[in-house]
């Protein structure tokens, strides 16, 4: 286990929230430092953030997953300086940050394919990437290479070159020792090579070693088993999109068993359970998908939604914006669900995020204990979270209760004890003969021991 396990995460994609032009224009403006001039460090921490996803930072030709060079901040977010202090002041602030490693892909841009290009076979860096010396591209460099998902501007590195991952693992050094980072989030990996994955995973475990401090990797994955890329000797945790579907599209549709399902298959009592133990990084928005308040059809379910979110097994993620409701489709160019914005605003939304926050900081069970559903009905949702005491604190068992509708419901289920507190308002509350829930309401019931 790491510091990761326990984390609350807010996701910055900072090109997008700097207002830094789409285009490398080559111009250095020192936006970065307005995660700390604008009050956005000390709005994670009032929101109750342990640990900051930076999207990429690095010098690239445009959006940041496009490589040109490793080891420079890009001139429209600032300079190495500045990424420094932002980690630094996080630091202050009690928060940890993940930095976006991008070693799937390059850009076009990148200093050694550039070199490759210019002197072809003769370059030291040819081994760096797939390429066909024989073909053609519509670039027409007179070779033709690998590239993500057929991006033609996206160049896809060729981890079978042990100096090129040589070169990546003194990367990942050299971004310890200058910015004193604390993990790595590993975009794309579910086209990583496992081999290269236990490349990294040994990196990771030198750094952590070196630090006295796991150095945490987690990886970018959509759909599959899960373990194929998160395992002791891969990925600590993976993103979550399979119950990132299930999240909203439960509110949407009426049906919680979608979500019910997805949270019983990954870490329920089942024998068929996958993922039991492990913290996949949940959310209901990213820099990739829709705004979460633009994705439902209702918006007074944000709160239900997020109290689900807080409560389930893993690490929840909040988007930055969306925790006071920004809306944002998703359009070409990405603009809309990667907005600039000022300085950050607080509203009801956030104020509810934060006491969920709180309430999921200060329990063993929201955070460690094992999942069991008790009742699922159209609309609502009853589950179980249950730690058993040990090195994480005293044991505990909190009953999570989700009320999607938009009218008050009554749930049934055994819940093992007479009367429980809500660890969101503190108010008390008896089982007895049922227990009724609000409209759009989350209820974390801790049992009396």
């Amino acid at each position: 286990m790491s510091w990761y396990e326990p984390s609350f995460v807010y996701q910055v994609y900072p090109l997008g929230l700097c207002g830094a032009p789409y285009e490398n224009d080559g111009v250095l403006e020192h936006r970065l430092l307005k995660l700390v001039d604008d009050g956005w460090i000390d709005h994670m921490a009032k929101l109750g953030a342990t640990c900051l996803l930076l999207n990429p930072v690095f010098e690239s030709d445009a959006h940041g997953y496009d490589t040109r060079d490793y080891t420079r901040v890009d001139c429209r977010l600032g300079t190495n300086d500045d990424l420094r202090a932002v980690v630094d002041a996080c630091h202050a602030a009690g928060i940890k940050v993940l930095l976006d490693g991008v070693f799937n892909h390059v850009g076009r841009g990148f200093w050694a394919f550039r070199d490759v290009l210019e002197r072809r076979g003769e370059s030291p860096y040819a081994g760096w990437f797939e390429i066909d010396w024989n073909g053609d591209n519509q670039y027409g460099d007179g070779l033709s290479y690998t590239c993500w998902e057929g991006v033609p501007y996206l160049v896809k590195l060729n981890h079978w070159s042990e100096d090129l991952n040589n070169y990546l693992a003194d990367v990942i050094r050299g971004w310890v020792r200058d910015f004193d980072i604390d993990g790595l989030r590993l975009d794309v990996a579910y086209c990583l090579d496992q081999g290269f994955l236990r490349f990294l995973r040994g990196v990771a475990n030198g750094i952590g070693e070196e630090r006295g401090e796991k150095f945490p990797l987690v990886g970018e994955t959509m759909f599959g088993d899960y373990n194929q890329w998160m395992g002791d000797d891969l990925c600590d945790s993976v993103t979550n999109y399979e119950a990132y579907k299930g999240l909203w599209s439960s509110m949407n549709a009426a049906n919680m068993h979608e979500i019910a399902y997805a949270l019983e298959r990954q870490s329920g009592s089942q024998p068929w359970d996958l993922y039991t133990g492990r913290h996949m990084l949940d959310f209901v928005d990213n820099h990739d998908v829709p705004r979460i308040a633009t994705k439902l059809d209702d918006v007074r379910q944000l709160r239900p939604l997020y109290g689900l979110l807080v409560a389930m097994c893993g690490v929840p993620s909040v988007y930055y914006g969306s925790e006071w409701g920004i809306e944002g489709e998703q359009l070409p160019g990405d603009h809309e669900i990667r907005p600039a914005l000022n300085a950050p605003e607080w509203n009801d939304l956030t104020d509810w995020i934060a006491a969920l926050a709180a309430a999921r900081e200060g329990s063993p069970a929201l955070v460690w204990g094992d999942y069991a559903q008790l009742q699922c009905q159209p609309q609502q949702l009853v589950f179980q979270r249950s730690y058993a005491g040990g090195e994480h604190g005293e044991a505990q068992r909190v009953i999570v209760a989700i009320n999607a509708a938009a009218e008050s419901a009554t749930v049934h289920f055994d819940a093992g004890c007479g009367r429980a507190v809500d660890l969101i308002t503190g108010e008390e509350h008896d089982f007895g003969g049922g227990s009724e829930l609000a409209p759009f309401s989350t209820r974390y019931w801790e049992c009396e021991r």
